[in-house]
């Protein structure tokens, strides 16, 4: 059963002037036309900036996360050959330093003594730099420039639980990325034929208790760049999904729910991401590595479980071809916030 999503083609506020969801914003865009004007909903608006980056030896990923009552801000490596991970998390209660941006594409930082983020956008690109004086005992800096083609489409949709919970979200897939990463005496460098960026921008009011999954993977397969985007459980049940394929910056929007299959008591088993009702999704997601990260400060209590690995299927293009999908790496999560 396909769920009847209204296509936005033209800006718009997000919120009314109560701070309530506006209902012109509910739907899907395939440019980043909706404004996120949260006001008000005290301790409820939660809003963030993730980038996660895929080169050809490092994943590489920074995030800026406002929750209303703190700011949080972390970084993580994650070496595919040796498996040699390591995260930095910094929060500085109150955030008031930290300014979200309302639009998807503006700039934003994070400015700490001990790290140091910045997602600058000018001109169709983001320049996201990252200086960290001491992480796992060594100096990183990252200075990454992100290419954003013009002519590509992305996801943005508002998924309405009611008219005082409600999430604009913004998926940005398959972004041509250059640069490097150091982290002491090694060098990592990007090529942006092969290194791939993915914007997750997320804005909005959210109940005390919440989990989701995702599902997401930007690579280049034979010759051409493919992006995979998928959610679960904070969707169900509202008519919208997060559910997209990008083949070269085309967007096929799946109109439907994916059902997410997996062991929460062993992570590390394959996943099965399939659509509820046809067989416009068929894919099975096998780990290679789980990524683990708790937080326990009694107001906020958030675990997040996320595997990367390989994706191998197909999935059903809007002309209705089918993509297939083979030994793609990318990632797939579940989270449980209690914030």
């Amino acid at each position: 059963m396909q769920h009847l999503e209204r296509e936005i083609t033209e800006p718009v506020l997000l919120c009314d002037d109560k701070g309530l969801l506006n209902p012109e914003a509910i739907g899907f865009a395939r440019y980043p036309l909706i404004t996120s004007n949260l006001t008000k909903n005290f301790m409820r608006k939660k809003k963030w900036n993730y980038w996660c980056v895929y080169g050809e030896e490092i994943m590489f990923s920074a995030t800026i996360t406002h929750l209303d009552y703190a700011a949080v801000c972390f970084v993580y490596i994650l070496n595919f050959e040796t498996q040699r991970f390591f995260e930095k998390q910094i929060t500085i209660p109150g955030g008031r330093k930290v300014k979200m941006s309302e639009d998807v594409l503006d700039s934003i930082k994070f400015v700490d003594d001990t790290m140091s983020v910045q997602m600058v956008h000018l001109q169709n690109e983001t320049h996201l730099s990252v200086s960290i004086p001491d992480f796992d005992n060594e100096v990183l800096h990252a200075d990454l420039h992100i290419f954003h083609p013009p002519e590509d489409e992305t996801l943005n949709v508002v998924i309405p639980r009611n008219r005082n919970i409600f999430q604009f979200t913004a998926k940005h897939h398959t972004l041509p990325t250059n640069g490097f990463v150091k982290i002491g005496e090694q060098r990592f460098d990007f090529n942006a034929d092969y290194s791939f960026s993915v914007l997750d921008f997320g804005r909005g009011i959210w109940p005390r208790h919440a989990s989701w999954n995702w599902a997401m993977a930007s690579q280049r397969i034979g010759g051409r760049r493919i992006g995979l985007n998928f959610g679960g459980q904070w969707t169900d049940g509202t008519g919208m999904t997060e559910n997209a394929i990008f083949v070269d910056g085309q967007m096929t929007k799946v109109h439907e729910d994916v059902l997410f299959t997996y062991d929460d008591k062993f992570y590390m088993k394959p996943w099965k991401i399939r659509t509820k009702f046809t067989d416009d999704v068929n894919l099975t997601f096998t780990p290679f590595f789980e990524r683990i990260s708790k937080t326990d400060a009694k107001l906020v209590r958030s675990e997040v479980h996320q595997l990367v690995g390989y994706f191998n299927g197909y999935v059903r293009l809007q002309d209705n071809s089918i993509l297939q999908i083979r030994q793609m790496l990318g990632c797939s999560e579940e989270h449980i916030a209690k914030w």
